[in-house]
C-alpha cells in the first residue's frame, strides 16, 4: 500500500483545521492546544498539569476524536496495577493454553488520567511503551499501534494519596503544558455553549485518521532548521545546567524535544522552516519539567518556568534568516 504524503503546507492546513475542531469543545485555550497539538505531531507525549475542572480530560479526548485515533482513557487510582494498563496472560480454557489480552494501552491516544494518583510500579509501565513503543508482558514483547500517544493529566496542588512522578518519567513527555483559569467572557462562553447543546457530552468531527497524522508527522520531519536555530537549542538547554538556582539541568533530551516540537509548532504556524521565536514559544513547555531547581530555593517561589525564563533573556537570540537550508 502506498504511503500518504504529506507537504509541510499540507499539515498546515491541516493543523488548522484539527484546532478549529478541537476548539469546538474546548473554550479559550488556543495557545495551550496549539502546544499539545504540536506534541503530538513531534511524535511526542505530553502531561497536562493544572488545576480540576480545566478541561484537560476534554482536551485529550477531543484531540482523538479530530486526528481520527482510537481512543482509551484509564482513570490511575492507588490500586492500580500495571497489567491493568498494559495487558496479561489469562488461561483460555477451550484452548488450554494462556493466551494474552491486551489492555488499554493498545489505543491510538491514551489518557492517562490523574497519572499522579497511582505508585511508581504502575506509573513505569508506560515507561517502556512510551519510549519504545511495545509493551513486555512475562518476557514476550508486543508492539503498540502506530501512532501512538500518551496524553497524561496531573493535579500540581493535591498531595495526599498521590505519588510524585520520577524524573525519569517526567523525562518521557516531550512537552508538560497548563491550561490555567479562562477570563470571565470565555468562562461564559463555557457557560452558554452548555446551555445550547442541552446535554453534557461533547463530540467533534475527525479532520483526519491515523494514516493522515502518520503522514503529517512524516512531513515534519522535512522542516528546515538552521544551523544557527539547531545551535540555540543547544545553548538554551546547556545554559539550564549552569544555572546557579539549579540543581540537575536538562538534558540533551530536552534539547531534542526542543528542536523537534520547534520544528512542529512553525508547520503549524504556516512556515517549513524554524525562526528563533518557534523555538522560544514551546521551551518553557520543553524543558521547565526536567530542570531540578534547589531544594532551598522552592519558598522563594522558583520553579523550572522561572529559569527558562531567565536563560532566554540571557542567551543571545540567533537572527532569523527566512527559509534558510542547513
Amino acid at each position: 500500500m502506498t504511503e500518504l504524503e504529506l507537504r509541510p503546507t499540507d499539515v498546515s492546513a491541516l493543523s488548522r483545521l484539527v484546532l478549529d475542531r478541537v476548539g469546538e469543545a474546548v473554550v479559550g485555550k488556543g495557545n495551550a492546544l496549539e502546544l499539545v497539538l504540536a506534541g503530538i505531531l513531534a511524535g511526542g507525549h505530553v502531561l497536562l498539569e493544572d488545576y480540576p475542572g480545566l478541561a484537560k480530560t476534554l482536551a485529550a479526548r477531543s484531540f482523538a476524536q479530530a486526528l481520527g485515533l482510537e481512543f482509551r482513557r484509564v482513570q490511575f487510582t492507588p490500586d492500580l496495577l500495571p497489567s491493568d494498563v498494559t495487558g496479561a496472560f489469562v488461561y483460555d480454557q477451550k484452548e488450554s493454553e494462556f493466551v494474552f489480552r491486551p489492555g488499554p494501552i493498545f489505543t491510538g491516544l491514551l489518557l492517562a488520567d490523574e497519572i499522579n494518583r497511582t505508585p511508581p510500579k504502575t506509573q513505569a509501565a508506560l515507561l517502556e511503551s512510551m519510549q519504545e513503543h511495545q509493551v513486555t508482558v512475562e518476557g514476550q514483547t508486543f508492539p503498540l499501534p502506530q501512532p501512538f500517544h500518551v496524553l497524561a493529566t496531573s493535579n500540581p496542588v493535591e498531595y495526599e494519596g498521590t505519588y510524585p512522578l520520577p524524573e525519569a518519567q517526567l523525562d518521557r513527555f516531550m512537552l508538560r503544558i497548563a491550561f490555567g483559569y479562562p477570563n470571565a467572557d470565555e468562562e461564559w462562553e463555557v457557560l452558554q455553549r452548555r446551555m445550547a447543546r442541552r446535554k453534557e457530552d461533547q463530540t467533534v468531527e475527525p479532520v483526519t485518521d491515523a494514516a493522515g497524522l502518520l503522514a503529517a508527522q512524516r512531513a515534519i520531519e522535512t522542516v528546515t532548521v538552521d544551523n544557527t536555530v539547531g545551535r540555540y537549542c543547544v545553548e538554551l538547554t546547556a545554559a539550564t545546567r549552569r544555572d546557579s538556582q539549579v540543581l540537575v539541568g536538562a538534558s540533551p533530551r530536552g534539547s531534542l524535544a526542543l528542536l523537534l516540537t520547534s520544528r512542529a509548532y512553525a508547520v503549524i504556524q504556516g512556515r517549513d522552516y524554524v525562526v528563533p521565536e518557534d523555538v522560544k514559544a514551546v521551551a518553557i513547555p520543553a524543558l521547565a519539567h526536567r530542570i531540578t531547581v534547589r531544594p532551598e530555593l522552592w519558598l522563594h517561589e522558583v520553579t523550572g518556568a522561572t529559569v527558562v525564563r531567565a536563560v532566554l533573556g540571557s542567551v543571545p537570540t540567533p537572527p532569523t534568516v527566512v527559509g534558510a537550508r542547513q
